[in-house]
């Protein structure tokens, strides 16, 4: 039997031009096995300090804890990690570290198996996904803003997720004339069809009363879904988000645990899309109870797949076979993680996400390149 022989996280730091080169941190997991088999994962930790901690509690509490067992038990694996961090672990860095070495064990699974991923979860329930062109609203001028979004649909994506109030020159977000000003010149310049998800998120701090009018003005101009207005724990003003408005709510993709997602969906009810991230939600399996829960309940998913290629090839694997994902997040930019690491780019075709169809995560990781933006 094939036992855990090595793990080691390597820190990685890259500029990222969708943040004006901002310099961007996540921690990979390199597993390796007593046979040779090497599997990779993620935790995107992303603060210098979150890094060092992750790669602390891999080193020194979850690799004792995991040398010399089986690898092919990855659930016994992931209890085993849960059980150790009891104290502080229910969520936050802890949920990352677990989150890259389950990913890792998956992937080695998978080679192992000599199947890609998708069939190791029970198969597609999607042959393809639409292509989703994710991206932050920071250009100078509302003009330029249309003009670059205008120019991913003009790419082949055939949807676009904005996030407002990020890093940049944009004065898009936390004004609701402006933002809903954007929108609607956004909808006058691509047409009726084009789908516009906004994802309010962190930058933006509004009360409920103005989530609900700028949802309701945004609505105007059919927006297919509002993502985070609020705080993500803001649980009354979700609920009356939900109660007085008609449209499709997300949020979720700042959550750890299957129990927090339990919560949310069993207590506040609110929110219909939930963003999942598997390099945070205690990796693969947490994913999975996650969208377990969303089948349960009539929820969709949203794979979070926006750091490096590791999580994009999860991410792709879990929402092709997943039946509550509707579409598949890609950065329109070129960057690091998600171009040069990896021998060949997560890339859509025609529009659309198609499966890998590798062993494992279904892609082959470049060490050297890793290594080399080592942090």
């Amino acid at each position: 039997m094939t036992k855990i022989a090595r793990i080691e996280p390597i820190p990685v730091a890259y500029p990222d031009p969708n943040d004006f080169n901002t310099i961007r941190r996540t921690v990979l997991v390199r597993v390796e096995t007593s046979d040779g088999a090497v599997g990779w994962g993620e935790c995107i930790a992303m603060w210098p300090e979150a890094c060092k901690a992750v790669a602390t509690i891999i080193t020194d509490g979850f690799l004792p804890l995991l040398l010399g067992r089986l690898a092919e038990d990855i659930d016994g694996a992931w209890e085993a990690m849960r059980r150790h961090v009891f104290w502080y672990g229910e969520g936050g860095i802890a949920s990352m570290a677990i989150s890259g070495i389950d990913m890792a064990l998956w992937d080695i699974r998978g080679k192992v198996a000599g199947k890609p991923l998708h069939e190791l979860f029970g198969g597609l329930k999607h042959a393809k996904l639409p292509a989703n062109a994710s991206a932050h609203v920071n250009k100078k001028g509302e003009a330029a803003c249309v003009a670059e979004v205008a120019g991913f649909f003009e790419a082949g994506f055939r949807s676009c997720k904005l996030g407002f109030a990020k890093k940049g020159e944009s004065d898009i977000g936390g004004d609701p004339d402006r933002d809903v000003h954007f929108i609607g010149a956004l909808r006058g310049a691509l047409g009726e069809a084009a789908e516009i998800l906004v994802d309010i998120g962190n930058g933006v701090r509004w009360d409920v009363d103005t989530a609900i009018a700028v949802g309701r003005r945004m609505q105007e101009y059919r927006i297919g879904w509002y993502e985070e207005p609020l705080y993500p724990t803001d649980d009354a003003g979700y609920r009356r988000l939900r109660a007085e408005t008609s449209l499709t709510i997300a949020s979720g993709e700042r959550e750890f645990t299957e129990a927090g997602y339990r919560r949310q969906m069993e207590f506040v009810g609110a929110v219909d899309v939930y963003g999942v991230d598997p390099a945070r939600v205690e990796g693969i399996t947490g994913f999975r109870r996650v969208d377990a829960l969303c089948t349960k309940h009539g929820k969709k998913i949203n794979a979070h797949a926006w750091s490096t290629a590791i999580t994009t090839a999860a991410s792709l694997h879990l929402s092709l076979a997943s039946p509550n994902a509707l579409l598949f997040e890609f950065k329109p930019f070129p960057v690091v993680v998600q171009d040069v690491i990896v021998a060949e780019k997560i890339w859509h075709r025609d529009g659309w996400a198609w499966p890998l169809a590798g062993p494992g995560l279904g892609i082959e990781v470049i060490e050297a390149e890793v290594r080399r933006i080592a942090a």
